[in-house]
C-alpha cells in the first residue's frame, strides 16, 4: 500500500481555520482516503473520507459543518479544510487509505481497516 505524507499542521486560536493535505506517493488513491486524528493515549477517531471519485464524503459528528475534504486526483492530494477550529481539535492529525468497498459507516470509520499511515501532522487550538 502506498505511503501517505500530511502536512499543514500548526498552532491557531480559536475560531482560526487550517489546511491540512495529504499527498500520496507512487499510484493514485484508493478506494477511500480519509483523515483520522489521535489524542494521546486514545485509539485513533475518525474526522472524515471521501472516496476516489470525490463525488461521496462521509464526516464525523463532531466536525460536520466545519471540516470539508476534498480531493485533487491530478495532483494525488487530499486536502482537509478546518474551519471554526475548537480547542478539543487538538491532536495529531493521519491521512490513511482504505483500498475495499465498505458496508456501513461504521466499518468505515473503524481505523483497523486503514493503512499506508503518514507520519501525522499536529494541530494545536490555542483558547
Amino acid at each position: 500500500q502506498d505511503q501517505l505524507q500530511e502536512s499543514g499542521g500548526g498552532l491557531v486560536q480559536a475560531g482560526g481555520s487550517l489546511r491540512l493535505s495529504c499527498a500520496a506517493s507512487g499510484r493514485t488513491f484508493t478506494t477511500y482516503t480519509g483523515w483520522f486524528r489521535q489524542y494521546p493515549g486514545k485509539a485513533r477517531e475518525f474526522v472524515a473520507a471521501i472516496t476516489w471519485s470525490g463525488e461521496r464524503t462521509y464526516y464525523a459528528d463532531s466536525v460536520k459543518g466545519r471540516f470539508t475534504i476534498s480531493s485533487d486526483n491530478a495532483k494525488n492530494t487530499v486536502t482537509l479544510q478546518m474551519n471554526s477550529l475548537k480547542p478539543e481539535d487538538t491532536a495529531i492529525y493521519y491521512c490513511g487509505a482504505l483500498p475495499r468497498p465498505v458496508a456501513s459507516f461504521d466499518e468505515l470509520s473503524d481505523y483497523v481497516w486503514w493503512g499506508g499511515w503518514g507520519q501525522g501532522t499536529q494541530v494545536t487550538v490555542s483558547s
